[in-house]
């Protein structure tokens, strides 16, 4: 019942979402295409739910040459690539805004383990083994409010077990709620 319910929600206020946020839209591309040539939106494929790919969408953040299937956090030199606009739409997690159209079209749900990029592997197995790959990935989830990037491909694959098997209303509204606090303090984020 609950999954029907919250595709429901999702695709709701994923909607609202995306026509009251719309000049913010706007700006971003705009601020965007001023700084570094190259496309607004980052398409990269990603492992849904049952490690089904889809393409996610992000504003994109670094120069049109960056490396485009490795973790930022992996790259040599990470801050090389980043953008000016880039630093600051990661800090504020804006550049997460265009994964609402996945929400929408059904790839996504506002809260769920993060998806994971097609290549890895690692995360992918470890997942498997927790009975993660069932849950619809989300915009945030329980990892993200637990360390984000911070936390070792283990530890990461056991919040979103945990999330898997506490699915609900309640655990989804606490993960929202705690998810605004991180984006406001910027804990968790590695620049």
């Amino acid at each position: 019942m609950y999954p029907t319910v919250k595709r429901f929600l999702d695709f709701f206020a994923a909607l609202l979402l995306l026509a009251v946020l719309s000049p913010v839209f706007a700006a971003v591309a705009v601020l965007i295409k001023a700084e570094s040539p190259g496309p607004v939106i980052f398409r990269q494929k990603r492992a849904g739910k049952n490690r089904r790919l889809f393409t996610i969408y992000k504003f994109r953040t670094m120069r049109a040459d960056a490396p485009k299937d490795t973790p930022t956090h992996l790259l040599q030199d990470p801050r090389s690539y980043v953008t000016g606009t880039g630093k600051v739409l990661r800090r504020l997690s804006l550049d997460e805004l265009p994964q609402l159209v996945n929400i929408l079209r059904g790839d996504m749900s506002f809260v769920g383990p993060r998806p994971a990029l097609w290549n890895q592997d690692d995360l992918l197995a470890e997942r498997e083994r927790l009975g993660a790959n069932g849950a619809a990935p989300g915009l945030t989830g329980w990892a993200q409010v637990n360390g984000r990037d911070e936390l070792p491909i283990p530890v990461k694959a056991g919040f979103d077990g945990e999330y898997a098997a506490r699915r609900s209303f309640a655990f989804d509204a606490k993960i929202a709620l705690l998810t605004v606090k991180k984006v406001f303090t910027g804990e968790g984020i590695r620049r």
